[in-house]
This record gives structure tokens, sequence and C-alpha cells, in this order.
């Protein structure tokens, strides 16, 4: 008797991601910075400044310069229709209005629907986001809708919790104050008990439902 086949692997499918957003031009910030430390009273010739100009327009470069990558979703053969939660994902970004950063932590989860995804994508796609000058709520709101989009999940749910420098160090010199922020689409928006149970494993159980 001739034994059955295999079942074929699926395979995983992977797209490349690249965001269409103009390159820092690190010669123009370099001058620029060089303008601003004259414009606050300093030598930028002096020889502690002399290379304060392009290691800050490097520095600036790198923040806002996002890795392009491949986001890698699996065929949900095993029918898993419960809530996938990545907790605690470091996040930090510049906020739009005062150039200084923002940092703190994301909790991204999903109902799944036809496909899951590669677990380290969740912060893949958060850092896509980040490396932008943000603010809060609306990178909580374009990582919970490139989710819902690109993945086509049931649900999906994104709480951001951080502390702003310019709220921390400058104005109230509130420190240690975190802003909390949350997007939510699908059976994570419209159905309670999914919706209390993902903010419950977010550590958000304070959360109305």
């Amino acid at each position: 008797m001739t034994a059955p086949e295999p079942a074929p692997v699926a395979e995983p499918v992977p797209f490349r991601i690249v965001r269409g957003r103009p390159a820092v031009d690190v010669p123009a910030a370099e001058q620029a910075v060089a303008a601003l430390l004259r414009a606050l009273g300093k030598d930028p010739a002096a020889v502690h400044l002399a290379d304060t100009p392009r290691r800050v327009a490097g520095a600036f470069a790198e923040l806002l310069t996002g890795a392009p990558f491949e986001l890698t979703t699996f065929p949900n053969d095993g029918g898993y229709d419960e809530l996938v939660l990545a907790a605690d994902i470091p996040v930090q970004s510049l906020c739009e209005h005062h150039l200084l950063p923002f940092t703190g932590v994301a909790h991204i989860g999903y109902l799944p629907g036809d496909r899951i995804l590669g677990l380290s994508k969740f912060a893949r796609v958060l850092d896509l986001f980040a490396r932008d000058l943000q603010v809060q709520e609306r990178l909580t709101q374009q990582v919970a809708d490139w989710l819902q989009t690109n993945l086509a999940p049931r649900g999906v749910g994104v709480v951001i919790e951080a502390e702003h420098l310019c709220m921390s160090l400058r104005g109230v010199r509130a420190r240690g104050a975190r802003t909390t922020t949350s997007a939510l689409h699908g059976l994570l928006r419209e159905d309670a008990r999914s919706r209390q149970e993902f903010f419950a494993l977010s550590g958000m159980r304070g959360r109305p439902a």
C-alpha cells in the first residue's frame, strides 16, 4: 500500500516595505545646526563645538530614517481565532513641536483572519512610523491603520505609553508623567469582551468598556 504524500508546507509570504519619505539632507542640516548655534550665542567654530553640527545632523538622520523590511505573513492553517498580543515593545520618536524625544512602550494585538504575522514584525512596523517627526496620537493610529489594511485581521489594537521630554524637561516640567493613547479596529473596537481582553492583557485594566 502506497503511503499518502505529505501535505505541502505553507510558505511564508513576504513583501518588502519601503516608505516614500524624502531622505534627510545631511549637509543642509549641518549648516542649519551651525546657524542655530550662532543664534543661541555660541560659536560653532569653537574647539568644543566644531564637530557639533555634523554630529547633530547625523543623529537626526538616524532618528528620522526607518529601515525597509519584509513583512512576513503565514497562512492561518490552524484557524487560530484568539487574541495575539506583543506587549512592552520599546518605542522612541521625536515630537514634531519641539524636536525633543518621547520614549515608552507599545502594546500591539490583533485577532487573526486568514493570515498570521511574524511576531518580530510588530516592532518593525512600529519603528517604521516612529522614525519621523510625530505626535503620539498619530503614531498610534498609523500603526493600527497599517496593520488593519495590510494584514486584514478581524481586529487590531494598539496602545502606546510614553514620556515626552517636551513635557518633563520644559514647560510644566512634569517629570515621569506618561501619556497613553489607543487605536482600535474591527472586533477590538466593536465587541466589548474582545476590547476588555485586549486592554487587560495590555495592562490597561482601568479602560472603560
